[in-house]
Parts: C-alpha cells; sequence; structure tokens
C-alpha cells in the first residue's frame, strides 16, 4: 500500500511518521510549516503579560509535550520529503499526486482544501482529531476545550475519513484517551497524543484488512465545534483552575461513569 503522510512540521507529527513508517513503510510526505502572522492589539498584549505571569502552565505543558518527541523522534523518516506552507498549494498537489497514493494520511495542518481533496487514491484520505467526535471538535486544543468546559470525560480520539468540514468526517474509530487522573496537564497531553498515535497506526492496519468503517456523525450525537477565536483569557484561567476537578472526578470514578453514556465506535 502507498502511503502519503500530510502532516504538521511539528516533533509529535514526526513521532508519529515514525510510528507509521515503523509498521507500514511510508512512500512520501508533505510537512506544512505554517507562518504564523498576529497582528498584536493593546488586549493582546495585556493578556499575553497576564499569561506569561499566572498561567505559563499552559504553554508549558504543550512545549513540554513536544519536547518530549523531540528527543525520541529528531528527525522524519528517510523518505522523498516536501515542505511547503501552504497544504493547499500546487506543489504539494503535484508532489503527491507524482505517487499515486492507495493511502493518504493528515495530521496538523489546516484545513484542507477542494482541490487536495480532489486526489484520487484508491483506499482515501484519512485524518486524525486529537478530540472525540462528534462531541468536541475545532481547536486549537480540544483536550484543553474539555478541562476549561468540564467535560473531562470527553478526552479522547478519533480517526476519520476526511471531508470539507472542520473534524466532521465520517468515522472510522473513537477511543477515549487513557488517563488516570493522576497526571499533570503536560502528562495529560503526552498521553492524549500517545493514544492518538496508537489509534491511527490500528486504524491503518485495519483499512490494510479491508475494514471499512465509515459512521456518519450525526448517525451517533451532536456535538460542539470550538473555535481558535473563543479560546481567550477567561477559557485559559478555567483550564487552569479546573485541573483539581478533573483528577478528583478521574480518581472518584466520575469520569468512567459519565463515559458510560457516550457512544464510541469501535476499530
Amino acid at each position: 500500500m502507498r502511503i502519503v503522510l500530510w502532516v504538521g512540521n511539528e516533533s509529535n507529527q514526526r513521532g508519529l511518521a515514525n510510528k507509521i513508517h515503523e509498521r507500514f513503510k511510508i512512500t512520501a510526505i508533505v510537512t506544512e510549516s505554517r507562518k504564523h502572522k498576529r497582528k498584536l492589539t493593546l488586549k493582546k498584549i495585556v493578556e499575553k503579560g497576564i499569561e506569561k505571569v499566572f498561567l505559563g502552565r499552559i504553554g508549558a505543558a504543550w512545549f513540554g509535550m513536544l519536547a518530549y518527541y523531540d528527543h525520541r523522534y529528531p528527525s522524519f523518516p528517510k523518505v522523498d520529503i516536501l515542505d511547503v506552507e501552504n497544504i493547499n498549494s500546487e506543489e504539494a498537489f503535484s508532489f503527491t499526486n507524482k505517487y499515486q497514493p492507495d493511502l493518504i494520511i493528515v495530521s496538523g495542518t489546516r484545513l484542507i482544501r477542494d482541490r487536495m481533496l480532489s486526489i484520487r487514491a484508491s483506499v482515501g484520505i484519512i485524518n486524525l482529531h486529537t478530540g472525540l467526535s462528534p462531541y468536541i471538535k475545532g481547536g486549537p486544543n480540544c483536550t484543553n476545550w474539555c478541562i476549561a468546559t468540564n467535560q473531562f470525560h470527553l478526552i479522547g480520539n478519533t480517526i476519520m475519513w476526511i471531508n470539507k468540514g472542520i473534524d466532521t468526517g465520517n468515522i472510522i474509530a473513537t477511543e477515549f484517551a487513557s488517563l488516570t487522573g493522576k497526571e499533570n496537564l503536560k502528562e495529560v497531553h503526552i498521553r492524549v497524543m500517545e493514544d492518538a498515535h496508537d489509534l491511527y497506526v490500528r486504524s491503518i492496519e485495519a483499512l490494510g484488512e479491508g475494514k471499512l468503517q465509515n459512521v456518519p456523525q450525526d448517525s451517533i450525537a451532536p456535538g460542539i465545534t470550538y473555535y481558535t477565536k473563543q479560546w481567550g483569557l477567561k477559557q485559559k484561567m478555567a483550564l487552569v483552575k479546573n485541573m483539581g476537578k478533573f483528577r478528583k472526578a478521574m480518581v472518584s470514578g466520575k469520569v468512567n461513569r459519565e463515559r458510560e453514556n457516550i457512544r464510541t465506535i469501535k476499530l
């Protein structure tokens, strides 16, 4: 099976690429190195100052997770790699088509547009969402959203067939994250990411065996889509504040009881 990856150029994506390559042998990779252009306003400057003083653990947790993968996976697999600023570029389109992939694997890129979705892969194009669809969708980080909104039982991962929406494709598999409640925020992110990679590898294996699950999200439950523009100071403060509640809910068994009412799609 010829596999092409479309992934963000970050250390957790290197980890995913290496794990997939060890099991299936990747044909080629397109990495997306996005340039972040942020317009700073006085309000944003003040918020950044508050975050640095009082909420530094949020950024430290995420960068700590990235450091975890940097140490273990310093480079991508030794295959043909194209780096682009935008995954929807003509370069990425031509490069991918050159390899006539059977399966395209997506993770950590911006929204995939029509032209890229038009590439014919015999198996299809699949995507990783580090959130439990259809219940929690969007960005910038669904694990953080779950904690900030007291929805600890919805921390999990989804593998789906990609479409034009935000985390709305038909589902191949979903799983809850295997947390204990003893984790700090960095450890939560690492655990969610490790579980996501494992679910992705098992899903690819299932697809290779012809197990093509294709469950529409609206047949499962309604959900909420969160947007990066909604992730502000108030939500970040709630995230930090709710870590204690998260630990208590996990240890007491409350999270497991609430999960009994959530439908997941098993491989």
